[in-house]
């Protein structure tokens, strides 16, 4: 439970930093220009061991903007932007590189996504066997 209470803890702090400004009323005068031409894409993503971010001991959380430029706490944000638009902010189409060999040692690390690509909102949750299979699959994406 204290684990638990922890993650939530982290994740709900750091949504709040990164997507609270997206939140504000959308009221504007009719004849007010646009603040940005670009869609918001802002997320929170975090790493855990476990098998599920419910019970997962959270290790670190990181924010990553792109648009329009990347930016964030995120260590590759250039990179992990690039490779979130090759797959359209879709996920569940990563593909795991063909180079990459790991072992079967199991050790549960739980990945998560929250908050908006390109102004679609985004939740996702994904538990690998190990981290060398998180970082064959997310390349620099889930690698911080």
């Amino acid at each position: 439970m204290r684990n638990t209470a922890r993650w939530a803890a982290a994740l709900g702090l750091t949504a709040v930093a990164v997507c609270g400004p997206l939140t504000g009323a959308a009221v504007a005068a009719p004849e007010a220009a646009p603040a940005s031409l670009y869609a918001p894409s802002a997320l929170v993503l975090t790493v855990g061991h476990g098998g599920d971010a419910a019970t997962a001991t959270p290790e670190r959380a990181v924010t990553l903007s792109c648009a329009p430029g990347a930016s964030g706490t995120h260590p590759d944000a250039p990179e992990a932007c690039a490779e979130l638009r090759a797959v359209g902010g879709d996920f569940d189409a990563l593909q795991a590189r063909e180079d990459v060999w790991c072992d079967k040692l199991y050790d549960p690390v739980v990945v998560t996504a929250q908050g908006v690509w390109q102004g679609r909102r985004v939740s996702y949750e994904r538990t690998f066997g190990n981290s060398c299979e998180r970082d064959a699959v997310g390349g620099s994406l889930f690698a911080f």
